[in-house]
């Protein structure tokens, strides 16, 4: 490797706006973030499922048709003739 090329390293505090502070190494002398760990929705709990143009309920609508068919295809094989006499 050529010397004296590579940037140096420094151990620097991360600030998030929700008031988290962290320590991290970095090129840079200080960084601020919007968003970390201790806030951010996925980490904390608080992950909702984004709902875009209704395409859960499209898809839980196509597979619920698919059941229902399959069950009911299941109930016909499982009715057995009664002889008629």
């Amino acid at each position: 490797m050529k010397p004296a090329i590579h940037p140096e390293l420094n151990e620097v505090n991360v600030h998030c706006q929700c008031g988290n502070e962290f320590k991290t190494r970095s090129v840079k002398k200080e960084l601020r973030v919007e968003i970390c760990s201790n806030c951010h929705p996925f980490w904390t709990g608080k992950h909702k499922l984004l709902d875009t143009a209704g395409r859960v309920e499209k898809f839980n609508r196509k597979y619920a048709k698919k059941e229902e068919a399959a069950v009911a295809e299941a109930a016909v094989e499982t009715v057995v003739p009664t002889p008629e006499a």
